[in-house]
């Protein structure tokens, strides 16, 4: 047991319960108590973690926690289970060693989570990678999928793991995970039909019915209300502080990412979804003709739906349930069922469908985390199993669990020693015989082949006659009779004749926990756990491809006629399975303890926990450890942890660690008995010869730190003095210099202030002498500007002057010639109006003239022509406007006119189309034929893809070219053209996809009337040429990508490699003219072109399904194809913005 400074120094209580003193159960109580009190949930014995259930959140599960454990020893930090796991897996990962963690305590104690943090430790300190993380994602989101179908609420834990867990994560030679394996043991199958008062059924029936959308449950069959269903606990359905539905939604998207298929969690849940109806079946009893009871169904209503569900005939299923039929060699008899053998057959079948369908997800789960390569890879196991049971009615199952748990007491004591005394050989220390109680007499009792407990159960389970529990009892009562760990009231030793506290129909059996009292009541039926034939066989029936896999003994071509193996004897099988397998590990060991009976947080019972110290073994488990030498320690972390003690080893010792550990012993006389020296550390008998050296430690710690103090003190005073006296010398000689440069400064300013006087004085005299000179200058030019001013004056006032006497001149003619043509103006308006009156007169005559005509002739059908006139009037006044308001010439311009009046409302419809159907035809008049096949292409292309792909929309403005590279006029193509023997109408560059990592390989593709070729890009060579006819459907999905599969026809020549999954910037184009030729082509069948976002591509011999989700803008904008699993293909295309 390495320690270093750190688990010594500053602990709460004793953080190793090796070095308690003294040890009694109370004083370990009262350590474990003290530090649960402080929040100290983990301490040690050894290397084995002792974890209490805080029943709340606790800060010590952080990142920064996890880097503080990382690659340190194990004893170095304060106990906790990361200690624990970094252990674990530098030991896998550097000393090449496989571990295994058995985690172990009552249902409460904290088992389940303690798993979860040791796999998320681990997970958190090895590789990083994009396989890597994705390996790590898988196995961390197995859990949620088994606590849901394999975890329940009891009254001790709200999520009590209701079987066994075992889980072997396989890892590279660096450390990295690849993959894993799990094993199941027990599950709580009988939880299924009957659940004890205040506990739940299996969670995942809770989750189905809360989170579900309505269309699923529509689908099922089911409803949200809980008490519809008999087999769902009603007292406790609701917990508070789980939501169901969120749990629910949790589990779908685990499922998915351990790689699950739609297909697969839909059959799942039509599973679970049966075995709630199947709960509802009710009996009644009906008589017949030689006055036996014949079971009939009451309603069948939840009988027709699970029928539904599962695929199966009705009347099978409701025969199944009336009659059983067993066969004999060549012989078979078939007898009537009652209503209680009904119930018992429809509550075996319950059970049975449950307990398989979580076998099957286990597998399949397995099926996808198991690693990939076929090397040998280093493994750490993960065991997550009940604790010894002791309630008030202990049956089969506690039976079991508590038979496990003798096993792992054993394979823990013997393991134990084995490591201790490897230790001691390794360092050349003696090793004496430790004295503990072998649990293997137990161990015998129960699996003895000959006269064990459950070979027994088995033989009378399987012979013939009348078998109860009462005469399996009187035979363990005659064979188990001597056996001095087994107790019963009528067995051949007299002296518990007078023992009124074990009933008649119980026996008591003396494990290493205590003893424990067993009813043997269902013990054969638990045992035996039977499922009719007749069920088996209606289940094989089922159209449901899951159920078939789950019932294969019902296949009537495989009938077997032995009796299937009994539960005692397959769970004695699997658990030598599991200690060969952990015998070949070495074990850590993490004890869970649940500190009271509340889920409430800092409270402690301590009776609840000592019950638990004792059957856990803890007191025990210190007792081994502590049997040889308590404590060890490498010579030099222990040289450097107590050298000071010696004056010899202070402050530094020259010579090797071990001369330097047997002085500083044997200077402090500590007796030889006490101390032992191995090849690379000491060994201490006693926990007090530490404390002895620690408490020594700790008194020379305070006389260094005095003297540490006394040499600071002196030091800090010196350089103080020190200080002050430079600082004194360099005040004094800046004063000096600052007074000389005061000085030096006020000369210089008085010097500067004269001279500037006397510069002032002669700057302004010589100022004032230019100034006068200045302004006799300026005189002089003022006078001669007002003199040339006073000229021009007078010149402007001579010129002014005779400009008004010209215009004057101007104006009066004006005026003249005004006056003139005004009167000539006059004359000729007065001659235009006596012209103008003659003609007005003439009009006026000839007018009356007309109307005098008119009456005498038109008179009799006036309203008629003036009827007629004012039509005619308005149609051609309609035409007229009609022809300068007429639309474009394009067919796509819905204007027209609108109508004047109402009588016209069919002309102007009828002239619309008329003139719509003149234009279109006008502009088809202009179409080649080469461009009349395009636009056809384009029509076929929008019946196939409008509003079906979010692809089309763009590929409408683009023009369908066909031959994009040109493969007829490159010479780089030369080769590849003169292959093609037809034209070829298409020819692109597209991407093959590779399923094995989901990355696109370039490749030539070319369209011709009768094949598709896929040639080489860079080298023009031939990879594959496909006839038309062999192509059945091309697959494409919903989104804005590329991709397309073409599948082709089983059994022809053609799909010996499977189908071809492709991608493509002119996908639209490419599906339309495949499609085009196939509907063109009289021999054979029109192209199916299948639209959804997931479908099935045949690669080979397997099915892969490729599934296309929406991504967020934030994670590119590029979409990428990824491989999650064997048959999984996953594309993800980003939204848009």
């Amino acid at each position: 047991m390495e320690v270093k400074t750190s688990l010594l120094d500053n602990m709460i209580g004793v953080g190793d319960m090796v070095l308690l003193e003294p040890l009694s159960e109370d004083s370990f109580l009262g350590n474990l108590k003290k530090r649960f009190d402080h929040s100290e949930i983990y301490t040690y014995i050894g290397s084995v973690v002792i974890s209490m259930n805080p029943y709340r959140s606790l800060p010590i599960y952080t990142p920064e926690k996890v880097e503080e454990y990382r690659n340190r020893n194990f004893y170095e930090l304060s106990p906790h289970i990361y200690a624990l796991a970094d252990e674990a897996y530098r030991s896998l990962r550097d000393q090449d060693k496989d571990q295994c963690i058995l985690i172990t305590g009552e249902s409460g104690a904290g088992k389940t989570e303690a798993s979860k943090l040791v796999m998320s430790y681990v997970a958190a300190v090895c590789g990083k990678g994009h396989e890597v993380n994705k390996v790590k994602e898988q196995l961390l989101q197995s859990n949620p999928v088994l606590e849901a179908f394999g975890n329940a609420k009891t009254v001790r834990n709200d999520n009590s793991s209701r079987f066994g867990k075992y889980m072997d994560i396989e890892f590279d030679f660096k450390g990295d995970p690849l993959g894993g394996v799990i094993s199941n043991y027990l599950l709580e199958k009988s939880r299924v039909v009957k659940q004890p008062r205040g506990e739940r059924n299996f969670h995942v029936f809770y989750q189905l019915l809360s989170g579900a959308s309505d269309d699923t449950l529509r689908k099922l069959k089911l409803d949200r209300d809980f008490s519809k269903y008999n087999y769902l606990s009603l007292d406790s359905a609701a917990v508070s502080g789980l939501d169901d539905a969120a749990n629910f939604r949790t589990v779908r998207n685990a499922m998915q990412i351990v790689g699950f298929m739609e297909d697969e969690v839909q059959s799942v849940l039509e599973l679970v979804a049966a075995v709630l109806k199947l709960g509802n079946i009710e009996f009644k009893p009906e008589s017949r003709c030689n006055g036996t009871d014949e079971s009939r169904v009451k309603d069948k209503n939840d009988l027709k739906e699970m029928c539904e569900l599962l695929g199966i005939e009705q009347s099978v299923l409701e025969r199944a349930f009336s009659y059983r039929t067993v066969e004999a060699k060549m012989e078979k008899v078939s007898t009537t069922l009652n209503v209680a053998q009904a119930y018992y057959a429809r509550d075996a079948l319950a059970k049975n469908l449950y307990s398989r369908l979580f076998s099957w997800l286990v597998t399949r789960i397995n099926e996808s985390i198991q690693a990939q390569t076929k090397a040998r890879h280093k493994v750490m196991g993960v065991l997550d199993i009940y604790g010894f049971e002791i309630f008030e009615d202990n049956s089969f199952e506690q039976f079991i669990i508590n038979y496990c748990n003798e096993k792992l007491q054993q394979i823990f004591i013997e393991l134990t020693l084995r490591e201790e005394q490897e230790e001691y050989v390794r360092e050349g220390i003696e090793w004496t015989n430790i004295e503990y109680f072998n649990n293997a007499i137990i161990c015998d009792l129960i699996e003895n082949n000959q006269n064990g407990i459950l070979a027994m159960l088995d033989e009378e389970c399987l012979r013939p006659g009348t078998v109860t529990d009462e005469t399996f009892l009187d035979k363990l009562n005659t064979i188990c009779a001597d056996h001095q760990h087994f107790e019963s009231r009528l067995n051949k030793n007299s002296k518990f004749l007078n023992d009124h506290s074990l009933p008649h129909n119980c026996f008591r059996i003396q494990h290493y926990a205590g003893k424990v009292l067993y009813r043997v009541e269902g013990f054969v039926d638990k045992n035996n756990d039977l499922l009719y034939r007749d069920l088996s066989q209606a289940m094989y029936k089922a159209n449901h491809s899951l159920i078939k896999q789950l019932f294969p003994e019902g296949n009537p071509a495989k009938v077997n006629l032995k009796r299937p193996l009994t539960a005692g004897f397959q769970f004695r099988a699997s658990v030598g399975t599991l200690m060969r397998n952990l015998q070949t590990k070495n074990p850590n060991y993490i004890r869970c303890i649940k500190p009271n009976d509340k889920k409430a947080s800092h409270i402690f019972t301590d009776s609840l926990v000592r019950h638990q110290v004792r059957y856990l073994g803890l007191m025990e488990n210190v007792r081994v450890r502590r049997a040889g030498y308590a404590f060890r320690q490498p010579y030099e972390p222990c040289l450097e942890r107590y050298k000071m003690l010696c004056k010899r080893t202070w402050p530094h010792w020259k010579g090797p660690a071990r001369e330097g550990v047997e002085v500083l012993m044997a200077d402090l006389q500590i007796p030889t008995e006490e101390i032992s020296y191995g090849r690379s550390k000491i060994f201490i008998r006693n926990p007090r010869t530490l404390f002895f050296l620690e408490e020594k430690r700790k008194q020379c710690l305070q006389d260094l730190a005095t003297l540490i103090q006394k040499i600071y003190r002196g030091w800090k005073c010196r350089t103080h003095f020190l200080l002050m006296k430079k600082s004194q010398i360099v005040v004094a000689a800046w004063y000096r210099r600052y007074a000389q440069q005061k000085k030096y400064r006020n000369i210089k300013s008085a010097t500067t202030m004269v001279q500037s006087y006397t510069r002032g004085w002669q700057a302004r005299k010589l100022l004032r002498e230019l100034k006068h000179q200045k302004r006799c200058e300026e005189a002089v030019t003022t006078i001669a500007a007002f003199w040339h001013g006073t000229q021009a004056r007078r010149e402007l006032r001579q010129l002014k002057e005779e400009a008004r006497n010209k215009h004057a001149v101007s104006v009066i003619w004006a005026g003249w010639q005004g006056t003139k043509a005004r009167r000539e103006l006059r004359r000729l308006k007065e001659e235009a109006r006596r012209k103008h009156a003659v003609a007005l007169i003439w009009a006026y005559w000839q007018g009356l003239k007309v109307r005098r005509e008119y009456r005498k002739f038109f008179r009799a059908n006036a309203g008629k022509k003036i009827y007629d006139f004012t039509i005619q009037r308005i149609i051609q006044k309609y035409f007229l406007g009609l022809k300068s308001s007429m639309p474009s010439m394009s067919p796509i311009d819905r204007k027209w006119p609108a109508r004047p009046y109402g009588f016209l409302d069919g002309v102007h419809t009828e002239l619309r189309k008329i003139f719509h159907h003149w234009r279109c035809k006008k502009y088809r008049d202009q179409f080649t034929e080469e461009k009349k096949a395009v636009y056809e292409e384009k029509l076929e292309a929008s019946e196939i893809f409008k509003d079906k792909k979010a692809l089309y929309p763009n590929s409408v403005s683009q023009p369908f070219k066909g031959d994009y590279l040109e493969i007829s006029k490159n010479p780089k193509y030369q080769k590849l053209n003169s292959a093609v023997d037809e034209k070829v109408l298409l020819a692109d560059v597209v991407n093959k996809i590779n399923r094995a990592n989901g990355k696109g390989t370039p490749r030539i593709f070319l369209l011709t009337k009768k094949n598709f070729v896929l040639a080489d890009q860079k080298t023009g060579q031939v990879k594959a040429s496909i006839p038309l006819p062999d192509v059945t459907s091309v697959s494409v999905s919903t989104q804005k990508d590329g991709f397309f599969a073409l599948k082709l026809k089983e059994g022809s020549a053609s799909a010996v490699k499977g189908d071809f999954l492709l991608s493509s910037e002119h996908l639209i184009e490419i599906i339309t003219k495949l499609h085009r030729i196939g509907a063109t082509a009289a021999d054979r069948e029109k192209l199916k072109v299948d639209i959804s976002d997931e479908f099935l591509v045949q690669f080979k011999q397997d099915k892969v399904c490729v599934k296309f989700i929406q991504s967020s803008p934030k994670n590119g904008n590029s979409i990428s194809c990824k491989r999650k699993n064997n048959r999984l293909l996953e594309v993800s295309v980003p939204t848009s913005p």
